[in-house]
């Protein structure tokens, strides 16, 4: 059995330029997982915080004094590393060491005791032999908080190869859609530069409807059929579009606002028009009986729950009582260490809610999550479609192809 021998801290910088923290774990002075921590642009209000104070030298300094507490561990025991944790940090956000830190240090524990035994990492996460592919969920057009102005308010349109039956086929779908959404766009727009938000996404000058137009002509030119052979999916990341004091949704690019009751008209309209397989956070982060209207009006696609949930067991268990969503989002930097976040898909498990695993507009080229995805059943993987640092998921998931070792898509 492996044991840490030691651990190393860093800064370093995701895919914004924004510094992060990225954590080495040692086992038997030979074995080394390495992490770097993601971070969201659309944050919810219960998630972990990523730094004390905002400092992630803060954070390294606090790892640093007591990285030693961590040595001699067994790497691949994950409550062990936690409870390590939780005696340094208990507060119920990681506020005191940081959610980055707790991130980094307990995915790449389970990175090096994976390496000690030879096997891929999500065998070392489950030993459940029934395991599949997720399907890509990829961002082809982008606004919101991952786009500048004159993009839809809409956070992310997305697309997802829901009739694929490999894994390749899967990904070279949503390439291809990505790409000729692209040509069109150039087509409408002789001034369109080609620029692209966080994600990758396409980040035109267009409202919501002719966004989401523009996307399903994409999937259509290309000869699929909407709902078949590829789906379309909304994160219209609702709290970033709520105003507390108005109780409405203000969408200042659009020039409109909706009350509740006309936000969940907006979403049902959308999810009709366009076939969406997928819908995230349609209203905002404490509206759980307005996404339970959802849930019962659309059984049958994946009402998920981002900032509704925080990837926090007790808040899924809320949700999951009223009945207010039937997928949730899996961010393991919400929950801060990856033993919350396995908890979290227990819970959703347990409750029939489907497992989304997803990246962040913040990411950096690891590819543990692909991983976790597996691990966890996830019907999705929401990784994006281009970009060095999404790219980097989708091709783990071809390597982890050839151990073969899984079967093939999952039905939607």
């Amino acid at each position: 059995m492996a044991r840490i021998t030691s651990i190393e801290g860093r800064l370093v910088y995701n895919s914004r330029g924004s510094k992060t923290i990225e954590v080495d774990v040692i086992a038997d002075n030979e074995y080394m997982g390495r992490v770097c921590a993601p971070s969201g642009a659309s944050v919810g209000k219960y998630e972990a915080q990523s730094f004390p104070e905002n400092s992630p030298e803060k954070s390294l300094q606090i790892l640093k004094a007591n990285e030693k507490k961590f040595v001699g561990l067994d790497p691949s025991n994950l409550k062990s590393i936690h409870e390590t944790l939780r005696d340094i940090d208990s507060t119920p956000d990681y506020s005191k060491i940081g959610g980055s830190v707790a991130f980094s240090l307990t995915i790449a524990s389970v990175d090096c005791a994976a390496k000690s035994e030879k096997i891929p990492m999500f065998k070392m996460l489950t030993r459940d032999s029934d395991l599949r592919f997720p399907f890509p969920l990829g961002n082809i057009l982008g606004g919101g908080a991952h786009a500048g102005p004159g993009t839809p308010d809409i956070q992310e349109i997305l697309v997802c190869a829901t009739g694929s039956k490999t894994i390749r086929d899967a990904i070279e779908v949503n390439f291809a859609v990505h790409k000729e959404l692209g040509k069109i766009l150039a087509k409408q727009d002789l001034g369109f530069t080609n620029g692209r938000g966080d994600e990758g996404g396409w980040a035109p000058k267009l409202d919501n409807d002719k966004a989401l137009e523009v996307s399903a002509r994409a999937c259509e030119q290309l000869g699929f059929t909407l709902g078949k052979e590829v789906s379309l999916g909304v994160d219209f990341a609702s709290t970033t579009q709520w105003d507390e004091k108005k109780k409405r949704y203000v969408y200042n690019r659009a020039g409109f606002e909706n009350t509740p009751e006309e936000q969940i008209e907006f979403a049902s309209d959308m999810i009709k028009k366009y076939k969406l397989a997928y819908a995230e956070d349609a209203v905002h982060e404490e509206a759980f009986d307005d996404m339970a209207v959802l849930a019962k009006r659309f059984p049958n696609m994946l009402i998920t729950g981002d900032d509704l949930l925080v990837t926090n067991v007790e808040i899924l268990k809320k949700a999951a009582e009223r009945k207010a969503c039937n997928a949730a989002i899996l961010k393991v930097n919400q929950a801060g260490s990856l033993y919350d976040a396995l908890e979290f898909a227990k819970e959703a498990s347990r409750n029939n809610i489907k497992i989304i695993t997803s990246h962040r507009s913040g990411e950096s080229s690891d590819s543990h999550i692909s991983h976790i995805g597996i691990a966890t059943k996830s019907k999705m993987l929401k990784v994006g479609v281009v970009g060095g640092e999404r790219v980097a998921k989708l091709n783990e998931l071809l390597r982890i192809a050839e151990y073969d070792l899984i079967r093939g898509m999952v039905e939607i």
